[in-house]
């Protein structure tokens, strides 16, 4: 009876593991959803909607975006890690999935063991601007401004982790004067307040403020990468402007629940590297102030060092602000 049994449970073993064998063969097989964990029509929602419309095509099936706000990106990704671990549900998360193990005291996921990893996407240089009549005329006239007039001057941010949020701590940390912040939820609402002169300023991602800027209808200060960007030649760094090292960029990476089969991995990340070399989408990121990363970021191991590494770095920003959340 014993071997029996045993011949029986080898072959259940054995019945399975070709069925799995068979599904990662045909994977994907139905459409994929790729939660954005912040609201549709933000800088981090057109990163993904680009890249999942260039996946869609490779892959042969529809990649969807679901857009699962609230709590930072912490919703959208919690969600993801609850997941089951069949490739079908995909995470493409922005820097905050490295802030928020320290911005919040309580999650609902492991933030560097409940994901497996498929590649960086893309790092997306941030901007400081202001209402298009704010009095200043250059970054360091801005900063004696902000720092003469603290009490009053207000910082818009998207939400407690959000881009604009994160950027608008580091700024606050490098000229060492805490400013009056005021979080929305999401960055539509905060720079449709910006544009009608409510607040003040913001920092926040090229894919959302380039637009505006070369419209005129927000005065840009600075650009946060190394370089000027082709994108805004007229705009100067934030090194150049007096902020010395003040450079932040937004980095965004494709995650998975953890357990996701190899087989599946690899594939998104092989579409995920194509998507990336697609003309429409390097154009458009072009248009949007930023560049896809190259192949040597777009794999599974150089995503999970950079997240590593960014968790050890904003820590103590963040502590330093004592900003946190629930």
């Amino acid at each position: 009876m014993t071997l029996f049994k045993s011949l029986v449970g080898a072959t259940a073993l054995a019945a399975t593991l070709i069925a799995a064998s068979a599904s990662a063969e045909g994977y994907p097989e139905r459409n994929i959803t790729m939660v954005v964990p912040f609201a549709a029509g933000g800088p981090t929602d057109t990163v993904a909607r680009l890249v999942a419309e260039s996946m869609s095509k490779d892959l042969g099936q529809q990649v969807l975006v679901e857009n699962v706000g609230g709590a930072g990106g912490t919703l959208g990704a919690g969600r993801v890690a609850s997941s089951e671990p069949d490739g079908y549900t995909i995470l493409l998360h922005h820097i905050g999935m490295a802030t928020s193990a320290t911005l919040y005291r309580k999650l609902a996921y492991d933030t560097l063991n409940a994901f497996d990893y498929v590649g960086l996407v893309t790092e997306v240089p941030m901007t400081i601007v202001a209402r298009k009549d704010f009095e200043p005329t250059d970054l360091k006239g801005m900063v004696e401004y902000v720092k003469a007039n603290k009490d009053k001057v207000t910082v818009a941010n998207a939400g407690i982790g959000a881009a604009s949020h994160l950027c608008g701590m580091l700024f606050m940390s490098q000229i060492e004067t805490p400013l009056v912040t005021v979080p929305y939820k999401g960055t539509g609402p905060a720079m449709t307040d910006l544009l009608g002169g409510q607040v003040d300023i913001m920092c926040d991602q090229t894919t959302n403020t380039t637009k505006q800027i070369q419209g005129g209808t927000i005065k840009a200060y600075a650009v946060t990468s190394p370089a000027r960007l082709d994108v805004l030649p007229d705009v100067p760094t934030a090194t150049e402007g007096g902020l010395a090292d003040f450079q932040v960029g937004i980095w965004h990476g494709v995650y998975t629940p953890k357990g996701t089969p190899a087989d599946a991995i690899a594939k998104l990340n092989a579409s995920l590297k194509k998507a990336l070399k697609d003309e429409n989408v390097v154009a458009r990121f072009a248009e949007l102030g930023t560049t896809p990363s190259a192949d040597a970021d777009v794999t599974p191991e150089a995503l999970k060092a950079k997240l590593e590494s960014e968790i050890g770095r904003w820590k103590p920003v963040i502590e330093a602000a004592g900003q946190y959340a629930d």
